[in-house]
């Protein structure tokens, strides 16, 4: 069992180095289709223990990645939250939330290697607004595993797996042929 979790964190860690700032990856280099028909990793709304499209037990550091202001009976949280960007989208915790410059509609185009780096932020109901964002700009698109995934002003919202609430980590980073942007709770990313 050990020998399991040194492998998990080992892998987590792997996945950190990898990714942010290290310039632009294409799928082929991770070995993976951003086409891919199921998620990679997603964060979980529960607060269960996460699997990838494989079944296996993710990483404790992607698995941790929940937001308890989720449920089934009520949406995701999204919040306006204060950081070194200025006001931006984030969770009911704060972790604040990207948006992918490669996609140009509500469409996702972030699956396979790209959604366990950038996980998608998922959603059981209709997302709720809290403090600083405007409702009317909060949605929901369907991933193709099906999964309902948080839109703002129309464009699909992604968790980067090395934040936690108040550390916002990948602004303004080249990764999976796109810029990763945080967002203004007017729906502009932060350039």
């Amino acid at each position: 069992m050990r020998w399991i979790s040194l492998v998990a964190l080992v892998a987590a860690v792997g996945l950190l180095g990898a990714g942010c700032g290290d310039g632009d990856q294409s799928a082929t280099q991770t070995g993976a289709s951003m086409s891919d028909e199921s998620d990679a990793a997603t964060k979980d709304e529960s607060g269960g223990t996460m699997k990838d499209e494989t079944g296996e037990t993710m990483s404790q550091e992607v698995a941790m990645k929940s937001d308890a202001s989720a449920s089934a009976a009520n949406g995701r949280l999204i919040k306006a939250v204060g950081s070194d960007y200025g006001q931006v989208v984030a969770d009911g915790k704060g972790e604040a939330f990207y948006v992918f410059g490669k996609e140009n509609s509500a469409k996702s185009k972030c699956y396979g290697a790209c959604a366990t780096a950038w996980p998608p932020v998922l959603t059981n109901g209709k997302p709720r607004a809290g403090e600083g964002v405007t409702a009317s700009l909060l949605g929901t698109t369907k991933r193709a595993n099906g999964k309902l995934q948080v839109t703002y002003d129309g464009q699909p919202l992604y968790y980067y797996v090395g934040d936690t609430p108040g550390n916002i980590l990948c602004q303004n980073v080249s990764e999976f042929g796109g810029l990763w942007l945080v967002l203004r709770p007017g729906g502009e990313p932060v350039t």
